[in-house]
């Protein structure tokens, strides 16, 4: 079989890098034939059709909608697929299918869209933002490795962040837990493989590239199955899911489809690599 491999167009993160690289190692184990392509000119529109030459199964590990729609348009197979890519990557779309189905998460309040620079923040806004208490975290749609993501302790520091940010999507979350700790949770085809606890002493985001440290995290029944039903109601192949703690209770911060698991490996002492490309083959027939 033959597997494309979709990157960025202007990769320059190591991990993506060697995420990329790593699946292609194990689907080359498997004797797959593996590729690994700069998301660029892989599709157009020609005589009213989606067109692509690439080949016909596709690990897409950019976050570019427009393209991942082009390609499944021209009868491409994308892991993950472009709707389920595109509701983990905007964190209020991943929190409206996931509370359709009660999944426990942070009370969050959505911003209004802005079109005006010069527009008056709302008071009455800011008032009901205040009911997730300080303090909040607030975070841009779109962002990973924990860009975009603040963290509000009064009011005046609401009114600041508001200011900047009216003009793009963002959000407000209630505080859960412990500052710059979280669990991560590697799920692949429907099932758990392994998950790590992250703490970052410098920081109250606990993500790697903000100098968090990775450990194994013996994971119970309860977040196994809350993390398989999260990966289920999205449709995601492949997905790294962000768990906080509060006492016994588990909420579900984020959804990554495009997860890097490099720490994950590295701690949990599993190839998730190879799990992975045993799904990307397994998926040919399926």
């Amino acid at each position: 079989m033959k597997v494309s491999i979709v990157v960025n167009a202007y990769i320059k993160n190591p991990s993506q890098i060697l995420q990329a690289e790593r699946i292609k190692e194990e689907l080359l184990k498997l004797g797959a034939q593996a590729e690994i392509l700069k998301n660029i000119g892989l599709a157009k529109i020609e005589n009213s059709r989606n067109c692509s030459n690439i080949w016909s199964l596709c690990v897409f590990l950019d976050k570019d909608k427009a393209a991942a729609r082009m390609l499944e348009g021209a009868h491409i197979k994308l892991i993950n697929s472009a709707r389920a890519m595109e509701i983990c990557d905007n964190k209020i779309l991943t929190h409206i299918e996931l509370a359709k189905h009660g999944v426990p998460m942070p009370d969050a309040v959505y911003a209004p869209l802005c079109y005006y620079a010069d527009a008056e923040i709302s008071s009455e806004f800011l008032d009901g933002v205040e009911s997730l208490s300080y303090p909040l975290v607030a975070k841009k749609c779109y962002g990973s490795l924990g860009e975009g993501v603040s963290l509000i302790k009064n009011r005046a520091e609401l009114e600041e962040y508001e200011k900047a940010n009216k003009l793009c999507e963002h959000l407000y979350q209630k505080f859960i837990g412990k500052g710059g700790e979280d669990i991560r949770v590697i799920v692949i085809g429907g099932k758990f493989v392994c998950s790590m606890i992250r703490k970052n002493d410098g920081d109250f985001r606990s993500n790697v590239g903000c100098g968090g440290k990775g450990a194994a995290y013996p994971a119970d029944g309860k977040l196994v199955l809350l993390c398989e039903k999260v990966a289920e109601i999205l449709c995601l192949d492949y997905c790294g899911i962000d768990v906080l703690r509060d006492g016994d209770n588990y909420f579900i911060c984020e959804v990554n489809s495009n997860a890097f698991f490099a720490e994950a490996e590295r701690v949990c002492g599993v190839n998730i690599a190879k799990k992975f490309a045993e799904l990307i083959i397994a998926s040919e027939n399926a």
